[in-house]
């Protein structure tokens, strides 16, 4: 590579690396995902999404306004292939606290999962049991994962197409069980923009060989759906992104968001849907009050 081709490559790795920052940095302001003195328990996988989240929130660390801890964490899965060395040889080579965990899920996911089919969802059910437990068990605040744009845009279609919920992935938000708050600073960033920066900097990543690298069909066909559009139409990922954090609950149809009734009101006798069908058959009646 020519002098000038190498500089050129590192002025564009530094204006990556400058657009990530902002943008991760925009999002923990936006939703308020860290405050003084907290301490973040960072999810590391071996992806590139989780070792471009630590870096940048490192780099973020040394310039923030508040002061808060990072604290790496890794659950060994005990999955075939697996290398116990990379993720700690490279937390070390940088200076950064981490433990790794060990819980042998590979075995129930082999055992539970009938062959042939997708290991994703329970694999990461009893990922995720694993590290909140140890969340609330060592006093975290907060627990950082490494989902992105993309991965909450997938998210909403995948929720709209199959379970018929209009929902997404929520940049921050308390898990299930009540005991953690979950954020995501890479909300605003592009996995396209995560890949590069990533090979850029030569991350350690570790496959994941449970399942031959099985990536969940219905989460594919979102991914080249979104793909196919932002060929055709550069920005619309964006826009639908931007759509999320702008919602109109008055103009959708979900009653416990917005109350229909009060409007044009001018009396309080509520009125059923069998006064206004008099005279339909019962199982009409029911089928137009379904759901």
């Amino acid at each position: 590579m020519s002098s000038s081709a190498a500089r050129k490559q590192e002025i564009n790795a530094n204006k990556l690396a400058k657009r990530l920052r902002r943008q991760v940095g925009q999002a923990i302001a936006d939703f308020r995902m860290i405050e003084a003195g907290d301490r973040v328990m960072v999810c590391l996988s071996g992806g590139k999404d989780s070792y471009t989240l630590l870096d940048l929130l490192r780099q973020l660390q040394a310039k923030a306004p508040v002061p808060f801890e990072l604290h790496a964490v890794h659950l060994d899965q005990k999955q075939p292939g697996y290398d116990p060395r990379t993720l700690p040889d490279y937390l070390e080579s940088i200076g950064m606290p981490y433990t790794i965990l060990e819980q042998d899920t590979y075995s129930v996911v082999k055992r539970v999962v009938p062959e042939g089919r997708t290991m994703c969802s329970l694999c990461s059910r009893l990922r995720r049991g694993n590290l909140y437990d140890h969340a609330a068990a060592e006093g975290f605040t907060k627990i950082a994962l490494g989902h992105h744009r993309d991965d909450i845009v997938e998210t909403l279609f995948l929720n709209l197409f199959h379970q018929a919920k209009l929902k997404a992935m929520p940049p921050k938000l308390r898990s299930d069980d009540g005991r953690n708050i979950l954020i995501r600073p890479l909300a605003y960033c592009r996995e396209d923009d995560i890949a590069d920066y990533a090979q850029a900097r030569a991350f350690p990543i570790m496959p994941c060989n449970l399942c031959g690298s099985q990536e969940n069909l219905q989460r594919k066909a979102i991914k080249a759906m979104l793909a196919d559009w932002e060929r055709k139409f550069p920005g619309r990922v964006e826009n639908v992104f931007r759509a999320i954090g702008d919602v109109s609950p008055s103009q959708l149809a979900d009653r416990n968001l917005f109350d229909f009734t009060a409007l044009g009101r001018r009396s309080d006798q509520p009125l059923g849907a069998g006064d206004w069908l008099r005279g339909e058959p019962a199982d009409s009646i029911s089928e137009t009050t379904a759901g």
